[in-house]
């Protein structure tokens, strides 16, 4: 061999040497080996259903598809012992029941939900619950001003400034509660009247100083309220904002700025008829309310991106969390392919989800966001659907069964290791989202079934009604609670269903001995809030 094909051999066997290291230092720049070279490529969405939980030998598990009571289940009793996985019931305020989607809201050791509005109640409006023994969590007052009788989903509160605000379920009052001397007990701090609004659901901007309001009917009109809360015993209306194409927000999430707002606009498929949502289609729309947060006159909102669906109906909250130094979403669709004219085998003739379930969408480059993840529960996935078709609504008027996903949120805003997610009628589901494109299952918490309880609070209560599956859509909690010599550091999810009203769950010390790495500076006091 000469001296040139030499120096052609060695560069040829460098160059195959160096290949090799420069994928190895790509895929760890991030330090976890997955990231980095996944960012650097249109990554391929993970359309699960998502890896089943490894239940403890303890643990009152489901027995059909992930995510389903089984028509047996329901009709045999069994359901009245509720199920769970790898999460344990610490202790329960039932009252007379809740409106769950109402809220709930929280701050410190509070918690705030809505109830159905029934006159049968001995008590009604906005229950606040003191939690600071969870053994034993207990109603501390009702909010029932006229507002507060029923908020529906603009109960919020807001962490910085200790505020409770919420909308007139579709009438044009707001109301804003301090929380700073004493979360169990609401001062009423300020009032006002929002002409034309017709709230439905809603959020502070993360400061404390604005609150946009979504309509009760975004289809018509597609009015925004936006509030200004400056002086919260003084709340003032702002310019309403009226989208003329897409955009109109169901529910509403900011950043951290208050610049973006990212709005679930509810869609046509899975609610064929419906006025309030029938127009337009149902994902994610990034606005840019920029001109609102910094109080500009003349206030213009502006649509940065768009990311559509349709094989759910009824997007509603996109909640925001980073991992790995890039941005994220969580969707939610409060209704599948089974919703609207046809009702499941519609869906299934489509190929549509019968059940709504969250996308994991990554919005780091804000003009163009992308799903990451679908995580389907086997209950969402359209391969499964035919297999629900012949599950019985409930006796006495109620239902079918309904699995959709309606709120989700992370154990903290910054590189989270769990998301946990209200299913409706599957429960509370938590997942693994350390590796946000392989999310997989860890537990579950489907609350016990109640029949015929006399609960007129109840979002599901009627008289007659046979109620064997509890309803769960609101958001959950993630609290840290200090080191006890019975279970060292727990880490607690606070719940809010129909019929068991507020409940608060723990991880079980089997599950956290065998995943400590799950739970190392895990959980945000303030998730969910």
């Amino acid at each position: 061999m000469n001296k040139q094909e030499l120096v052609r051999a060695f560069a040829i066997a460098t160059i195959g040497l160096l290949g090799p290291l420069l994928s190895t230092s790509i895929a760890l720049a991030d330090g976890t080996g997955v990231g980095d070279q996944r960012a650097n490529a249109d990554p391929v969405p993970f359309t699960g259903p998502v890896p089943k939980a490894h239940c403890g030998p303890g643990d009152r598990t489901e027995s059909g598809l992930q995510g389903q009571t089984t028509p047996d289940e329901r009709f045999s009793g069994d359901s009245e012992g509720g199920y769970n996985c790898n999460l344990e019931l610490v202790g329960q305020f039932q009252g007379e029941g809740a409106k769950p989607q109402g809220g709930p809201a929280y701050l410190d050791h509070c918690a705030y939900y809505d109830t159905i509005n029934n006159p049968l109640q001995q008590h009604r409006g906005v229950v606040v619950i003191d939690a600071s023994d969870p053994a034993h969590p207990r109603a501390t007052a009702y909010l029932n001003d006229p507002v507060m009788l029923d908020p529906h989903e603009t109960l919020k509160s807001n962490v910085p400034r200790k505020l409770l605000a919420g909308g007139q379920n579709n009438g044009p009052g707001f109301v804003v509660y301090d929380l700073s001397a004493d979360c169990a007990h609401p001062v009423l701090k300020g009032s006002t009247e929002l002409p034309g609004s017709s709230g439905h659901m809603g959020n502070f901007a993360p400061d404390g100083l604005t609150y946009y309001l979504g309509q009760s009917f975004e289809g018509i009109g597609g009015f925004m309220q936006i509030v200004d809360l400056s002086d919260p015993s003084n709340p003032k209306q702002l310019p309403p904002w009226q989208f003329l194409g897409d955009g109109r927000p169901h529910g509403v999430w900011l950043n951290a700025a208050g610049t973006r707002l990212y709005a679930g606009q509810a869609g046509r498929f899975g609610n064929v008829g419906n006025t309030a949502f029938g127009t337009g289609p149902d994902g994610l729309v990034i606005l840019d309310v920029s001109d609102y947060q910094f109080r500009r006159p003349n206030p213009q909102v502006r649509i940065i991106s768009k990311l559509f669906w349709d094989d759910q109906g009824t997007a509603e909250d996109m909640h925001p969390f980073s991992s790995n130094g890039r941005q994220y979403v969580v969707s939610s669709d409060e209704s599948g392919g089974n919703g609207g004219v046809g009702g499941a085998p519609a869906a299934c003739a489509r190929g549509a989800s019968p059940h709504g379930y969250p996308n994991i969408i990554d919005i780091t480059h804000e003009t163009n966001p992308k799903i990451v993840a679908k995580l389907k529960l086997e209950v969402s996935d359209n391969a499964n659907c035919e297999l629900l078709l012949n599950d019985p609504p409930e006796a006495g008027g109620g239902p079918i069964p309904g699995y959709n996903e309606e709120r989700c949120v992370t154990d903290r805003a910054n590189n989270p290791t769990m998301l946990a997610c209200a299913f409706q009628m599957a429960g509370l589901r938590v997942f693994d989202i350390r590796d946000v494109y392989r999310p997989k299952e860890i537990a579950y918490y489907k609350p016990p079934a109640l029949r015929t309880a006399f609960l007129p609070g109840s979002g599901l209560w009627a008289p007659g009604r046979d109620r064997t599956m509890d309803r769960l859509p609101g958001y959950p909690r993630f609290v840290k609670v200090p080191a006890n010599e019975e279970h060292g550091r727990e880490l607690h999810i606070w719940i809010v269903s129909a019929d068991n009203g507020f409940q608060i769950v723990r991880f079980t010390d089997t599950f956290k001995a065998l995943h400590r790495d799950l739970f190392e500076d895990s959980g945000d006091e303030d998730s969910g809030e």
